[in-house]
């Protein structure tokens, strides 16, 4: 049974483990990020038209207000988790943050309000820009960020030194960087000549093709069902 390692973190690390597990294969949960909320309510947004969400890690951060006012998601997982929290009309891109901007400008006028984006540190810019150009006011407010993990994960390590990793998951550009300089500062770069590393997006895999991996191998689109079909 192939091991694969899931180097996104919580929430949803767990998820995609079980999604793994599933499919006969054995996850080992590896993040090397941890995501840490930023504290505090964000300000300024008693009069947002919108939500956009680009990471189910800006929901939870999200005023109890905005649950009664349309959100619009990057993807149908963090669409999903949204419903779950509690969010009442959830419309999802299905996409990227090119696809979510396309669908805010179809939808909304930019007359309607302001439009709410909580993201991560060093996140969100471009989705903001992009909105901006198109005449919308865009409230980009930093609720958690990314924090990197001091080493790679103990199972990781040992599961890589044994040679029976078949794949590692990279849900992001930044996971991908940070595991390329652990698996450096490890020194277990040539561990992964025989493993497939699986990128949500060709952005995802850059970091990675410096590495001798067995193969990069890019989801056809960038959500996590896209992903594991590439494991089958």
């Amino acid at each position: 049974m192939g091991v694969v390692l899931i180097t996104r973190p919580e929430p949803g690390a767990t998820e995609t483990a079980q999604r793994v597990a599933a499919m006969g294969l054995n996850p080992v949960v590896a993040p090397v990020l941890e995501v840490v909320g930023a504290g505090g309510e964000p300000l300024g947004l008693d009069r947002v038209a919108a939500t956009l969400l680009t990471s189910r890690n800006a929901v939870v951060p999200c005023p109890t207000f905005c649950h009664d006012r349309p959100v619009f998601t990057v993807g149908d997982a963090t669409a999903a988790y949204a419903r779950e929290i509690g969010f009442r009309d959830v419309r999802s891109a299905s996409g990227n943050a090119v696809a979510l901007a396309a669908l805010v400008a179809e939808t909304l006028r930019p007359e309607a309000g302001p439009l709410f984006l909580p993201t991560g540190h060093q996140q969100g810019h471009e989705l903001a820009k992009d909105l901006r150009q198109r005449g919308f006011r865009v409230l980009r407010r930093v609720v958690y960020w990314a924090r990197p993990t001091a080493r790679l994960d103990d199972a990781a390590r040992v599961h890589l030194q044994k040679g029976d990793v078949s794949a590692v998951l990279f849900f992001s550009g930044e996971t991908a960087r940070h595991f390329v300089r652990l698996l450096r500062t490890a020194q277990l770069v040539d561990s992964v000549d025989s493993v497939d590393a699986v990128a949500i997006s060709d952005r995802a895999s850059v970091a990675l093709k410096d590495l001798p991996w067995r193969r990069v191998c890019v989801a056809s689109k960038p959500n996590q069902e896209a992903m594991l079909a590439l494991l089958q």
